[in-house]
């Protein structure tokens, strides 16, 4: 063997014992985080630890009932919190398992506005062969979470702290969500006063629209599309209409 051949092989005894050596440095690290971070010196342990904590664990609400209820019961004597958090929570449920179903009929305690909601999500998935999967829906809790007065409306702002399974699947494939655990989230669900067609300023966005052809319906009262003759559900004044939904997230606006 030549002097090269033996420098050369020294060399890479050196090399491969100090990286034996920096590995095992690193592993003790890690093994010594994880340990202390989750009880477990395997990480990936640890982070399946932690995943499934997070799924069992329901989210947290803006509570502001103690303040708003009374505000509301002073504008509205007749307020019932019960009824109005049941009437809120059946909405969601029943939009939920509409979306799943993609069957709007499903939905309960709603307005034209809502169907109109969850129909373009059921026509959204259909357009990307997109099956949607909500399931085991349960609600851990519902607040009041805001109460505004403008342009002739009053909102009344629900949150609940909701749990599912959801996921999205395409052609046999799970492309978002996951079957196998559970989510928490949170949901607003608005519910909405009309006090004065003229301030309120009723529109396209603010009414209704045909949930036969998508035609807007500006005329508080009416009960057919002026478009096609479909009978629709009549906005009127003075009477709490569950007015839209959506999951809260950082991103909202």
């Amino acid at each position: 063997m030549s002097s090269g051949q033996i420098i050369f092989l020294v060399i890479l005894a050196a090399l491969l014992g100090g990286g034996f050596y920096g590995y095992h440095v690193i592993r003790t690290k890690i093994e010594s985080f994880s340990r202390a971070a989750f009880g477990t010196k395997s990480l990936v342990e640890g982070l399946e630890q932690q995943a499934d904590l997070i799924a069992e664990t329901p989210k947290s609400v803006s509570g502001m009932t103690r303040i708003f209820e009374p505000q509301i019961q002073k504008d509205f004597p007749d307020f019932n919190l019960v009824q109005f958090k049941n009437k809120a929570e059946n909405m969601l449920i029943s939009a939920l398992q509409a979306i799943s179903a993609g069957n709007v009929s499903l939905l309960r305690e709603t307005s034209n506005e809502l169907t109109e909601q969850v129909r373009n999500q059921i026509q959204a998935n259909a357009a990307e062969g997109v099956t949607e999967t909500y399931r085991q829906i349960h609600i851990h809790r519902t607040e009041i979470t805001n109460y505004v007065k403008r342009e002739g409306k009053c909102i009344i702002t629900f949150q609940s702290a909701v749990e599912y399974f959801h996921y999205k699947e395409k052609e046999g494939r799970v492309t978002d969500g996951d079957k196998e655990r559970k989510q928490q989230t949170k949901y607003n669900i608005e519910v909405m006063y009309i006090q004065n067609e003229k301030l309120a300023k009723l529109d396209n966005a603010v009414g209704t629209t045909c949930p036969n052809c998508g035609a807007p319906i500006v005329k508080l009262g009416a009960l057919y599309c002026e478009y096609c003759g479909t009978a629709v559900t009549p906005i009127n004044l003075k009477v709490w209409t569950l007015h839209r939904y959506y999951e809260v997230d950082y991103h909202h606006v």
